[in-house]
């Protein structure tokens, strides 16, 4: 039996394409890692190493130094619960005030749905500006306090709109079959809508956490205590103000003033590891609750 020629040629063009596409990926994946690799490799390396321009992507020599002087820092400690806190604290009220507004809208025989999604869009665009919001904040007495890190953003347009695209991909003949059964709409919402919920709320977590895990530029704003600082702004203390005032006195000043390009990469590593540890366990709720709430509106 002969092989059809046109199939074997259209066979040969699938696998040099495909062979194409797995190089291109290579490539892609060299180039994402490699910065983080050469953060690691400068962290462990020895210092003089370093200082001489002599590491690349492997570590030269091998010295901790770098991560003992953080850890020996009380005040890092500190902002490592600091950001703990925050970021626990953020993605349970992101999710829990998300999931209740979210709910309702997904609802055809809600008369409001529109109207408030319309309101919803419209903060999408228009925003109150750094000073307004100060004092917003102020006088709410939220100023220096925990609450102006988790409860400000707690609440997002973009969030509603993926959760309640989701929401209204679950068959509308589950919370009918509930209804007939005498259960409300919070214990539909709990027991039936949460439970099938699970990729798009590990997506907005996840966003959220990250968020507010890497964000720096609210606690630099609203918060006057050191004491509450979050990790990011001992980071970009090291980064950034790492030439100071010798004579200054502060909560980083043991940090910034031996600040080196070590314990510059040192810092990165340890601020950033344990969220990349996060995406590993919920990969597949995430890819599957982007991918389904981005279809259907």
């Amino acid at each position: 039996m002969k092989k059809n020629p046109n199939k074997i040629k259209d066979s040969i063009e699938d696998q040099v394409l495909l062979s194409v596409v797995y190089i291109i990926l290579a490539i892609v994946v060299l180039v994402m890692l490699y910065p983080f690799a050469y953060v690691m490799s400068v962290s462990i390396s020895d210092p003089a190493e370093v200082l001489a321009g002599k590491v690349t992507i492997f570590p030269k020599g091998f010295d901790l130094g770098a991560f003992k002087t953080m850890i020996d820092q009380p005040v890092f400690f500190a902002a490592y619960k600091n950001t703990i806190v925050y970021t626990a604290l953020g993605t349970f009220f992101t999710l829990f005030f998300t999931a209740i507004t979210a709910y309702p809208l997904s609802k055809d025989k809600f008369q409001m749905r529109s109207f408030i999604s319309k309101v919803y869009i419209i903060t999408m665009f228009f925003g109150g500006g750094i000073i307004p919001t100060y004092l917003a904040y102020k006088s709410l007495h939220l100023i220096n306090t925990i609450w102006v890190m988790v409860l400000p953003g707690a609440l997002s347009a973009w969030n509603i709109i993926l959760m309640r695209s989701f929401f209204r991909t679950i068959p509308e003949s589950l919370s009918e079959s509930a209804y007939m059964d005498g259960a409300t709409d919070p214990q539909i919402l709990v027991k039936i809508i949460l439970p099938l919920s699970k990729p798009i709320m590990a997506t907005i977590g996840l966003f959220t956490a990250v968020g507010i895990w890497n964000g720096y530029f609210s606690a630099l704003l609203y918060l006057n205590d050191t004491e509450k600082y979050p990790l990011q702004m001992i980071l970009r203390s090291i980064l950034v103000a790492a030439t100071v005032n010798p004579s200054e006195k502060g909560a980083y000043a043991e940090l910034t003033h031996s600040a080196t390009e070590s314990l510059k990469m040192a810092s990165i590593v340890i601020t950033t590891l344990p969220i990349m540890c996060i995406y590993p366990f919920i990969q597949k709720y995430f890819v599957k609750g982007l991918m389904v709430g981005s279809i259907k509106g």
